[in-house]
């Protein structure tokens, strides 16, 4: 390849091409020029002149190294797809034969643990005493979310009409993709709607069907819902945010601590794999590790 060709086909003519004929925006620009002057300087530590002359073995051996210093994966998903674009580049253009970064996979990125309460934290939480209509309803929220693992959006849906069961002790809701399921509905949970029951005529409006309404009458939105239930832990003195997921966590990870039933908590969760639910069963492990390094006399660090 001349020196002409190879200046042709640098990474410099392709993030011109980019610039001039696909309109990139200046932060794209920004970034892959990063990404492949990165290319350049492991293809120039390796003694390839040109990173165009880069094979598979030599970009996956550069990929690894940039893992290896730390570079996470998310962040070498983003330098990979630099790569790529360059080299499909080249090839659309019949400087290459074959995509060198064909098959070449950043590392996963580890799934984060959902937060969940101790169940110190969620009594503390559930225990406080509402001080008029507006708290009643917002711990009646929170002893519902937590007694039958609702979404956010689950809750916010319920009716009057067609909401928990008191007499029974269950909750009926419809989840994802429209799939309906039954709850238990835990006793503290009941009560606590009963008081708000009490409470919610002279806040909703005529007419109005939602469960839970706002100062105006209306349904609560997801958004206040999210905030009530914020404001409620603080005044609680509870030290920590918490959201209406959180106490979904809290209450897969505190039946299943005490059950072990994978699959009742994938059914009360409404979970369509049970793939979701194992995510609790490292929270439980979690909770045992803890318990171990406390109680056993050779798990005691010095």
């Amino acid at each position: 390849m001349t020196g002409g060709a190879a200046d042709r086909d640098s990474p410099a003519a392709f993030l011109a091409e980019l610039e001039h004929q696909r309109r990139a925006s200046p932060h794209t620009l920004r970034a892959y020029g990063h990404d492949l002057e990165t290319l350049r300087g492991l293809a120039a530590a390796a003694g390839v002149p040109e990173p165009a002359h880069l094979g598979h073995p030599q970009l996956r051996r550069f990929a690894m190294q940039l893992h290896g210093r730390g570079l996470s994966p998310a962040s070498l998903a983003r330098v990979l797809s630099a790569w790529r674009s360059y080299f499909r580049w080249l090839a659309r253009r019949g400087r290459i034969d074959a995509d060198p970064c064909q098959g070449l996979r950043a590392p996963k990125r580890p799934r984060p643990l959902p937060k969940a309460l101790t169940v110190d934290q969620a009594r503390a939480l559930l225990d406080g005493t509402a001080g008029d209509g507006l708290e009643m309803r917002d711990k009646a929220m929170a002893e519902l979310f937590y007694s039958s693992g609702l979404r956010l959006a689950e809750l916010a849906s319920l009716d009057v009409a067609r909401g928990p069961d008191l007499a029974e002790g269950e909750v009926t809701v419809t989840g994802k993709r429209g799939k309906t399921r039954t709850v238990p509905l835990g006793a503290k949970a009941a009560d606590a709607l009963r008081a708000w029951l009490a409470e919610r005529p002279a806040l909703a409006a005529p007419g109005e069907p939602a469960l839970f309404v706002s100062r105006r009458g209306a349904r609560l939105s997801v958004r206040m819902i999210e905030r009530r239930m914020a404001r409620w832990a603080t005044r609680q003195g509870l030290g920590l945010h918490v959201h209406p997921h959180m106490l979904r966590h809290s209450f897969a990870s505190h039946v299943l601590q005490s059950s072990g039933d994978l699959r009742a908590v994938q059914e009360m969760l409404g979970h369509a794999n049970i793939a979701t639910t194992q995510v609790y069963t490292h929270l439980d492990f979690q909770h045992l590790a803890k318990v171990y390094d406390a109680a056993h006399p050779r798990a005691k660090r010095k």
